[in-house]
């Protein structure tokens, strides 16, 4: 008995010794980091806890919000999941109206994101039409208008917080009832041969319907790769192209956010339609749609996979609004928030840990923390969909963790294994470094290193 005692307790001295180890460690890496010049007018915080007990190994200003970036994503991911399920499929249903003696198209929408993504075979764009368009074969539609069932989701497509520099651009593309192809397109440019001269536009593809592009684009030294961004237009026809594209490109690619998916979509049908918002609350009792065809997204589990490992902007959003639909009847950014604050709060999360705008992290006013990010990974380990969460996370420096970046904004949370099989949860935000962000990294990696 008495070697059984002295054996427990050797197992419960060794324990607290390799904690304090990787402490002393962090705290040392940590210290160096702090000292280096790149954090002179930075604020940073670094939380780990063991993902067994929970225990925490290190923290430092693990209750300061900062911004999180893309690190965000991990919470309306585990959000999601928790109140859309993993089997959850966006739906999005067409029929016919009847309405003055002819037949219109109607659509009610359901906030889908992935509606003629390219990223699965049975969502790209014209397999989507191609099943469309057979459902319809047999019916005769007016072409000059369309039904679109808005009732219970907002108006604008971008949410509060946003800067105007991301939002004309691919990733600061935002989510609204109907969104179509991620709401993106491509323009292609042609730049001079000399450093400074006037880049001009190819085209669009898809052809644009909503307005017309100007280009202020100029010419860059050749390897200067892509610094174009499409400003979109405030209460005028066309947006503007600025910035620089290197010299000597005939097809130089940049991608942009459409402000009116529904029209682009209702272009592909060969419909000369105008969109028209119907209220359905108001026409219920005189409009009594026919329902013909239907279209399903991937499963939920499908969709935080390219969430996370694509980064991409609009899946946050279109999550956020629809957690909001499902609880509440009515999508918005703001009511999906709430819902999001309330689940945490139950798990013992402070509400102002998560003093969050979107469900993205591309707006700068975000402002989470560090223990609020680990506490919802370390839930998330106990859940039965835990496996297809962990493997939608992105391989970064050998360690399971989403990245995130924005303006002097630096991030990575996630999950590791030790070679002694000790296994870790944390999150490292760092903001208002100097610098460039590459060389911010591999500092920020040599402090994780420690877990390894």
């Amino acid at each position: 008995m008495k070697h059984l005692s002295i054996f427990f307790l050797s197992i419960a001295l060794f324990s607290v010794a390799t904690a304090q180890t990787i402490n002393q460690k962090l705290q040392k890496a940590y210290e160096q980091f702090l000292n280096d010049e790149q954090l002179k007018y930075a604020t940073s915080s670094l939380y780990v806890i063991d993902a067994t007990t929970g225990k925490p190994v290190f923290d430092k200003n693990s209750r300061v919000g900062l911004a999180p970036a893309s690190t965000q994503k991990i919470i309306t991911s585990v959000t999601a999941y928790e109140v859309l399920g993993r089997d959850f499929r966006y739906e999005t249903q067409f029929g016919i109206l009847n309405k003055d003696g002819k037949q219109t198209l109607y659509i009610k929408p359901s906030g889908d994101p992935t509606f003629g993504s390219w990223r699965w075979e049975n969502t790209k764009e014209e397999n989507t039409w191609k099943r469309i368009r057979a459902a319809f074969q047999t019916e005769k539609l007016n072409d000059n208008l369309a039904y679109i069932d808005a009732n219970g989701w907002p108006s604008s497509i971008v949410p509060e917080g946003w800067i105007w520099q991301d939002i004309g651009n691919y990733y600061g593309a935002g989510s609204i009832f109907f969104n179509w192809r991620e709401n993106q397109f491509d323009v292609m440019l042609k730049s001079g041969p000399n450093i400074g001269d006037p880049v001009s536009i190819v085209g669009t593809k898809p052809a644009m319907k909503e307005y017309r592009m100007i280009s202020e684009v100029k010419s860059a030294a050749k390897g200067t790769g892509d610094n174009a961004y499409i400003y979109l237009p405030v209460n005028a026809d066309h947006a503007i192209i600025r910035g620089t594209i290197p010299v000597n490109e005939n097809n130089f690619v940049i991608s942009g956010s459409m402000i009116n998916p529904a029209t682009q979509f209702l272009s592909g049908l060969s419909l000369n339609a105008t969109t028209a918002l119907m209220n359905y609350a108001e026409n219920a009792a005189n409009v009594q749609p026919r329902i013909l065809h239907i279209e399903r997204s991937p499963s939920l589990d499908s969709i935080i996979y390219w969430f996370n490992r694509r980064s991409i902007n609009l899946y946050g959003e279109a999550l956020i609004q629809r957690i909001a639909f499902e609880k509440n009847g009515k999508a918005s950014t703001s009511d999906g928030l709430s819902v999001l604050r309330k689940l945490w709060k139950d798990q013992g999360i402070d509400e102002e840990e998560l003093n969050m705008y979107d469900g993205s992290g591309l707006s700068p006013l975000n402002r989470v923390t560090t223990h609020s990010q680990v506490e919802i990974l370390r839930y998330a380990k106990s859940k039965d969909w835990f496996p297809a969460f962990f493997d939608a996370l992105p391989e970064f420096n050998k360690m399971k963790m989403k990245s995130g970046t924005i303006a002097d904004v630096k991030g990575f949370c996630g999950y590791h294994r030790s070679s002694d099989g000790k296994e870790y949860i944390f999150s490292f935000l760092v903001n208002n470094y100097s610098g460039r962000a590459s060389t911010l990294v591999n500092k920020m990696y040599k402090v994780l290193d420690v877990l390894k």
